[in-house]
C-alpha cells in the first residue's frame, strides 16, 4: 500500500475528506520525523517504537573498482514492532 492508498483507506474508515486525511497523515509523519531528528523516541503502544540508532564506522568495498573504503558512522531511524502489531500480522 502506498501513501495515496493509505489516505484513501483513512477517508473511507473515518468518513472525513481525503484532503483532511492527507493533512493528518503528513502531520503524523512530520512529528515523528521531528522527534527522531531531536534523538527522541516515539512510542505508539501496541503499534511500535520509532527510534534513532548510531551506526558504527565500517569498511566496505566499492563494487565498481573493488577498492576498500571507509563508510562513516551515521544516525539511522529504526522501527521496532509492538506486540499487538506482531500478533496482527502473525
Amino acid at each position: 500500500m502506498n501513501k495515496a492508498k493509505l489516505i484513501e483507506q483513512m477517508a473511507k474508515v473515518t468518513k472525513l475528506p481525503k484532503n483532511e486525511c492527507k493533512d493528518c497523515l503528513e502531520s503524523v509523519i512530520s512529528i515523528i520525523g521531528g522527534s527522531l531528528k531531536q534523538n527522541k523516541s516515539v512510542v505508539l503502544t501496541g503499534f511500535g517504537t520509532f527510534s534513532v540508532i548510531q551506526r558504527k564506522k565500517r569498511t566496505g568495498v566499492n563494487p565498481s573498482t573493488g577498492a576498500k573504503m571507509t563508510i562513516p558512522a551515521k544516525k539511522v531511524p529504526k522501527f521496532k514492532a509492538g506486540k499487538a502489531l506482531k500478533e496482527m500480522v502473525g
